[in-house]
């Protein structure tokens, strides 16, 4: 292939939103991992959390990136609202539980739980996987009903809009069981 060809491509899919398998209506897989909130470990459990109304699952590529930091702190800010909405926000990543402990502290400011997804199960079993670099997490959004169904995803480098996206796709869903 030649070279400007393959920048072409690269470019052209960096630049537009990179589709997650797992669609909507999908059965989110459900999984147990070590996670931490405030710097404190624990264990996550998906189907635990969905009794207690929906899940905002994220997917993101590495703590104390760029980007990652600047998703972490607008789920932080946004973690009242949610909260307020019945939902629990996580985030997830390839990182180890010693460096998220320190990430859920000062970038997820101690508002909501990121969980260490060391040998990608999690990411491989909901098609997160970033194509152009395997051993990182793509930026993938979801939110799944009580009900363990994908309602809502989104996936896109960029980190803009996974916390406007994802709220409102838990605000719609709080409107439907309301009808």
């Amino acid at each position: 292939m030649k070279p400007m060809i393959l920048v072409a491509l690269l470019a052209g899919g960096l630049a537009s939103p990179l589709y997650a398998a797992l669609k909507v209506g999908a059965d989110a897989p459900l999984f147990v991992t070590q996670a931490t909130l405030a710097g404190k470990p624990f264990r996550f459990s998906l189907a635990d959390a969905l009794k207690n109304g929906p899940v905002v699952l994220y997917f993101y590529p590495a703590a104390f990136t760029p980007g990652c930091t600047v998703e972490a702190h607008e789920f932080a800010e946004a973690t009242a609202k949610f909260q307020a909405l019945g939902a629990t926000v996580i985030g997830v990543s390839h990182d180890d539980i010693d460096k998220l402990n320190r990430f859920s502290v000062s970038e997820c400011r101690s508002k909501f739980a990121v969980a260490s997804d060391a040998d990608q199960s999690i990411t491989k079993s909901y098609d997160a996987v970033l194509w152009i670099k395997p051993e990182y997490a793509n930026r993938t959004s979801y939110v799944i009903a009580p009900t363990g169904k994908v309602i809502y995803e989104y996936t896109a480098l960029s980190p803009d809009q996974h916390v406007t996206n994802t709220l409102a796709a838990v605000q719609q869903w709080v409107d439907r069981q309301k009808k």
